[in-house]
């Protein structure tokens, strides 16, 4: 470029940006980072460096350009007319997300027209007012995300009115008293708008679809988090109706067409109050010495034809839900409990991925395969844990049972079966690890309820090694289940096929937790490879083990990873370090397990390629509902943290804080994992700046500093059930000691003041 030659010599503000403009305007749709600007331009001294980040900081305000990350940029061309995604936020301060883009852009509420949280809508760009940070507004809404909502009802004389949880609306909504449906004040309802709110009309009008019960009643508070989230809380008879008349009797010919594994030792592992039994395993030895191990899957397939009234159930469901006291299965009672269900002592159908192994879990065979199976027993995870510890087992080490002897022969019912698949679990876990996979234990939280559905206490669930010998075993069939669709020679596309895929994590937010856990005395890499930085991770997770920080790192490091969904364009899964996976394990509970079985059976018998955008759009969908079912999940266990927490207001207890944000302290109470939060206004020692990169807030003039994991002593101060809002206070001198220092001596004042002019001058703008 002609005028990058000038770089080197001294340039006014004025020529280097007629020279920006011109570079970027050449270059659209490249995100360039510094060092390829300085590059390229020839920019060799610091002050045009400096000039030229402070020349592109203002062009990004002015939206000529677009910042990608705190080092690169590239030409913004957005048009000034978009659609895009509105998030409502009850404090006011909403959002629209664009199409293609993951910032949000500010919207006011005189600016919102009404638009609710999730609605499709088009937006235009206001004009920039100086110092102020960029604004859209609304100008039509193209889709409304919703048009129920559940609430709780206030019924007066000549209409009634449904308040809604979390502020969803500026305004109540307004039901005329004839369309109440029998409701009465404090009563649970779905209410479907029938007018949505215009220039007249602030207020949208409803009417009640179902009554749920009086408010505080377990069951009615359940189903309401299910109608919030457009899940289904009961079973349309007509598909119950049609599950009723499918027999479950195997017939000659399925026998015929399958093989035959009733002969060899089989069983499920399962949690204690598990119903739906949709995997099993087998093993035996074979003469060579070698181990045939099976994954057995309920044949789901067989019994929900594509297109049947259940199968368009099970499209729209996707997936079961589970909430703290029970489940909500895709598939009606009778399949999901009884004729799929791998129960023990009773012939079923499965779909089976059989391997054969050597004893050092390396595949040297697999099929995959129709099956009739009997399970020999149904375990449950503690059982088999109690059994591998009683043979030598130490629980977390990565270890098998020792070698049985005559002198020391394995104790307990089908011991060497079930040792022997915990120890080739333990080969495959350990080669997983070794080629890259993310380590991460997480802890589950989990209640104890009574008949009523009260929460009588609460404590944290790890996975023991009994839960990760069916898990690794099921890793693999999902793992070799995909590649013998995706893996195919070179030149050869690969026929359609729902993946499980994984991103790679955002580089910045690694970034992040580096920065972060240097703080803790960690060092991680954030550069390399995708094992490099695989195994960066799981050296820190190992290193951080049974420390303090462990929860609070593995929850900043979660942050930092993406999440998994379902796609046919296959790109790897980064947390397990697999090329290809999908899965084939639970058709009982998530439609994409069925539709992988069905693709299978289908592609085996030499049909053609499936549909890639009908399947695509199959994807996003389960996706979609995967992430629905766990934000009601999530609900479910706020509202019992709420509840069992309810009798206990003024109470103190130790706790750690396990969040912070601009608003307030999110604190974890040691004794019972129970989370609540302070918010800021009762923080009112000082006024608090909020550091968001390291997590922190920060007095002005004490400059006392809360930190990510800090110890406290918390009082319980509120518990409000209808919003599932637990609040906590500091209770009596809080305040963790260590302190930020002070301002610098006088000596170095005057650099101090110099750096912060410039950092004020760039939050100005």
């Amino acid at each position: 470029m002609g005028k990058g030659k000038k770089g080197g010599k001294r340039m006014n503000k004025a020529q280097l940006t007629e020279i920006l403009q011109q570079f970027f305007a050449e270059r659209p749709g490249e995100t360039l980072s510094f060092k390829e600007i300085f590059r390229s331009l020839h920019l060799t001294t610091h002050p045009l460096k400096m000039l030229a980040i402070d020349i592109m900081e203002e062009m990004a305000w002015d939206d000529y350009l677009a910042k990608v990350s705190d080092n690169s940029y590239r030409l913004n061309q957005s048009v000034q007319v978009m659609e895009g995604k509105f998030v409502r936020k009850a404090n006011g301060k909403n959002s629209v997300i664009p199409d293609g883009e993951e910032n949000p852009i500010f919207v006011s509420e005189r600016n919102s027209m009404g638009a609710l949280n999730g609605d499709r809508v088009e937006f235009t760009f206001l004009a920039r007012r100086k110092n102020h940070i960029k604004e859209a507004q609304v100008n039509k809404i193209l889709e409304r995300a919703k048009d129920t909502f559940v609430g709780r009802l206030k019924v007066d004389k000549d209409l009634a009115n449904l308040v809604t949880p979390g502020d969803v609306f500026a305004h109540n909504i307004i039901i005329p008293r004839r369309k109440v449906k029998g409701g009465k004040t404090d009563d649970k309802a779905v209410v479907r708008i029938i007018e949505w709110p215009d220039g007249e009309n602030k207020s949208p009008i409803g009417e009640v679809v179902d009554i749920l019960g009086q408010k505080g009643d377990n069951d009615v508070e359940m189903n309401s988090i299910l109608a919030q989230y457009g899940l289904p809380y009961k079973y349309p008879k007509n598909v119950e109706d049609a599950a009723n008349k499918i027999s479950g009797e195997i017939t000659e010919q399925d026998y015929k067409e399958r093989e035959d594994f009733r002969k060899v030792f089989t069983c499920t592992i399962d949690p204690k109050d598990a119903k739906d039994f949709d995997d099993a395993l087998s093993i035996q030895r074979l003469e060579n010495g070698n181990w045939q191990v099976g994954v057995h899957i309920a044949d789901v397939s067989h019994y929900v034809t594509e297109g049947s009234i259940i199968d368009k159930e099970a499209v729209k469901r996707a997936t079961s839900v589970y909430l703290v006291d029970r489940t909500i299965p895709m598939l009606p009672e009778r399949l999901c409990n009884f004729i799929c269900s791998l129960r023990p002592n009773e012939e079923k159908l499965a779909y089976s991925v059989i391997f054969e192994l050597d004893n050092n879990a390396e595949v040297k065979n697999y099929r995959i395969v129709h099956t009739v199976i009997e399970s020999d027993r149904r375990y449950k995870y503690e059982e088999v844990q109690e059994l591998l510890e009683a043979n030598g087992v130490i629980d977390g080490t990565g270890e098998p049972a020792p070698a049985e002897t005559k002198e020391h022969p394995y104790q307990g019912e089908n011991a060497l079966q079930l040792i022997t698949l915990d120890r080739l679990a333990k080969k495959l876990r350990a080669a997983r690890f070794k080629n890259g996979a993310v380590k991460f234990d997480r802890e589950e939280l989990h209640f104890d309820i009574d008949e009523k559905g009260k929460p009588i206490s609460c404590y944290y669930k790890r996975s023991k090694d009994a839960n990760k010998l069916v898990e690794e075993f099921m890793l693999l069939a999902n793992r070799t289940v995909a590649e013998s669709i995706g893996k195919v020679k070179k030149g050869k596309k690969p026929k359609t096929l729902p993946y499980r895929i994984h991103d790679n994590p955002d580089p910045q937010k690694l970034e992040t937790l580096r920065e972060f856990v240097v703080k803790f005395g960690y060092k991680m890499k954030t550069e390399g490879t995708k094992g490099a930085t695989a195994r960066s991770l799981n050296k820190l997770m190992a290193d951080c083990e049974g420390k303090p920080e462990n929860n609070l790192i593995q929850m900043v490091a979660l942050r930092a990873m993406m999440k998994a969904k379902y796609s046919v364009h296959n790109i790897g899964h980064f947390g397990l370090a697999f090329e290809y996976y999908t899965h084939f394990t639970s058709p009982i509970r998530r439609y994409p397990d069925t539709m992988v079985h069905r693709l299978l059976t289908k592609y085996a018998q030499g049909g053609r390629s499936a549909n890639e955008k009908h399947y695509e759009e199959l994807c996003e969908h389960c996706s979609d509902m995967e992430q629905i079912a766990q934000n009601a999940e999530r609900d479910s266990i706020k509202y019992k943290m709420v509840e069992f927490m309810g009798d206990k207001l003024g109470e103190e207890f130790d706790a750690h804080i396990s969040g912070i944000t601009s608003y307030g302290i999110y604190a974890t109470i040691d004794e019972n994992h129970c989370e609540g939060m302070i918010p800021m206004r009762d923080i009112a020692d000082d006024y608090y700046d909020f550091d968001e990169k390291n997590f922190c807030l920060i007095g002005r003039r004490h400059h006392n500093k809360y930190q990510l994991g800090d110890a406290i002593r918390i009082k319980v101060a509120q518990a409000n059930l209808e919003k599932k809002q637990l609040d906590f206070a500091l209770a009596g001198d809080s305040a963790p000691i260590r302190k930020e220092k002070p301002e610098a001596s006088t000596s170095s004042k005057k650099t101090k003041k110099s750096k912060q002019k410039t950092r004020n001058h760039r939050r100005n703008k």
